[in-house]
């Protein structure tokens, strides 16, 4: 008596083992027809030719909350930051609050808003016109601004988790964006509460290292190797505030609340210190990042000006004077385009004309042009600091001033302001140095040079902002009377040439300064 033998379920052996001679032969097509679907199943359902990769994932949604107060000269600057980021616009809703303005805040806000809300995702906008009952002006915060600025920072926040947001970006509207991926950048720290650190001319930033027990700024030595980018990273830091990012996608972030304030708070009135409380006793620690440049106070923007439009506002024309100068001059190698454009972008901003001079090429200089010139090197002349002879760029910078010397007397020009291509202005530059000219003015000062960046040695009596000094170190920028114009001229430098921020304090003992006005490289 033989066993029977089940049917194996191996696809090869289907046939073999299941056939039988008393069963009709049509039943013999469905071990075939098996063989050929599991075997077909085995390459996959769709011929592989068929197949794609999956999708990437959609980027994360954001909310973007700005709470703007008088704040319609750094808008347009701000605004064109927030147009450029690096993110789509589908997946970010603007939340935009404003009020108490004096002045043209919200009509900027307004029309930008119209412009760009079919980009977005959602746009909820909040005008309110209203003034506190007890403010005496526009830059003092008293007990009902805080609370006010709490109030709608907790109805952005509230807005973003309805919404289902994964992140809320807290930006205040005189921060500048600069680093169109700073989303991203942010986003990949993983961090409940990351702010990128803000630049500025000064030691200022929107962090600190230190609080005291009352809640109040405390120095300590970590914040400057942190502020210079001595140290780069993401630091824990005990504040941070003006720009930053909450993930609410973190457990924790749930906690995290601007206004009311926590029920065991007793510091200060003041939305950062709040908000900081609020993290700490939620368990959220709070980190600040600079490895890279992520974004800029508002008084640098000179500084990246360039770098950014206003695609959807309208402005008022600037109208460019020579703020009293007969003459504005600015120096710039016609192979530097780069910089000619960026510094007449700079003086047209602050409403400053000027006339472009072609710097003379010190590169393009040989032997025979320079004899043709009737120039003569000092004998034995080295550089103070790096012991070498006069470079032919050197020779170029100081026949280009030498120049602009010639124009001065052959037009009778009795004031004028010279300018290098590679300055940077200070805060005000333009305010000051209108206040300086007055005061010289009303005081009959007789000056011949008034310059940047020089060695102080003694205060000019009865005028502000004005010191004597023994040497200078740069002539990026410079005030040059008619008759310091002729002095220069009558020591005929070509002669014994010099580099030109060497031969003027050969030339003076007494060079005129300006501090509050100098230029930075």
């Amino acid at each position: 008596m033989s066993a029977s033998i089940p049917c194996a379920p191996s696809v090869c052996c289907i046939h073999s083992l299941c056939s039988s001679p008393a069963m009709p032969r049509v039943t013999s097509l469905l071990p075939a027809l098996l063989c050929v679907l599991l075997s077909g199943l085995s390459r996959g359902y769709f011929p592989e030719e068929r197949w794609s990769p999956e999708s990437p994932l959609l980027a994360p949604r954001v909310v973007i909350a700005l709470v703007c107060r008088n704040s319609a000269h750094s808008l347009p600057l701000f605004l064109g930051t927030i147009e450029r980021l690096n993110y789509p616009k589908d997946r970010i809703a603007l939340w935009v609050a404003t009020d108490h303005n004096i002045d043209n805040t919200t009509a900027i806000l307004r029309d930008w808003l119209i412009k760009v809300q079919t980009d977005y995702h959602y746009v909820e906008w909040r005008p309110d016109p209203d003034s506190f009952e007890d403010e005496l002006g526009p830059k003092q915060w008293n007990y009902l601004r805080y609370e006010h600025v709490m109030k709608l920072r907790q109805a952005a926040l509230d807005t973003a988790r309805e919404v289902w947001a994964d992140y809320l970006l807290v930006a205040d509207c005189d921060n500048l964006l600069t680093n169109q991926d700073v989303l991203w950048k942010l986003m990949r720290e993983n961090k409940t509460i990351v702010a990128p650190m803000l630049e500025s001319r000064a030691a200022y930033s929107n962090f600190w290292c230190g609080m005291t027990s009352q809640g109040y700024y405390k120095r300590t030595p970590a914040y400057m190797p942190i502020r210079k980018r001595e140290h780069r990273g993401c630091f824990a830091v005990p504040m941070v505030h003006s720009t930053y990012l909450l993930d609410l996608q973190k457990e924790a972030s749930q906690q995290l609340a601007f206004y009311p304030p926590h029920p065991e708070y007793s510091w200060a009135m003041d939305d950062v210190i709040v908000f900081a409380y609020s993290a700490r006793m939620a368990d959220v620690q709070m980190y600040v990042c600079n490895k890279e440049t992520y974004e800029s106070f508002l008084h640098t923007q000179l500084e990246i000006m360039g770098k950014m439009g206003k695609d959807f506002l309208s402005l008022p024309p600037k109208q460019p004077n020579k703020m009293g100068f007969d003459e504005v001059f600015m120096i710039n190698l016609l192979r530097r385009p780069d910089r000619r454009e960026r510094m007449l972008q700079t003086l047209h901003e602050q409403e400053l004309s000027c006339k472009v001079v072609d710097a003379v090429d010190g590169k393009a200089l040989n032997t025979t042009d320079i004899e043709a010139m009737g120039i003569k090197m000092l004998p034995g002349y080295k550089d103070p600091y790096h012991g070498r002879a006069l470079t032919k760029g050197e020779l170029g910078c100081f026949l280009s001033h030498f120049n602009i010397w010639k124009e001065v007397i052959e037009r009778g020009l009795q004031t004028s302001l010279v300018l290098e291509d590679d300055l940077r202005f200070e805060v005000f530059f333009k305010r000051r140095l209108q206040a300086l000219l007055h005061e010289v003015t009303v005081h009959k000062l007789d000056w011949d040079l008034i310059g940047c960046r020089l060695t102080i040695r003694e205060l000019c009596p009865n005028i502000h902002n004005l010191v004597e000094a023994d040497y200078s170190y740069w002539t990026l920028g410079y005030m040059l009377s008619l008759q310091g114009a002729q002095k220069l001229l009558r020591a005929d430098p070509l002669k014994k040439m010099l580099p030109v921020d060497e031969f003027l304090p050969v030339m003076y003992t007494n060079i005129q300064e300006m501090p509050s006005t100098h230029c930075n490289t």
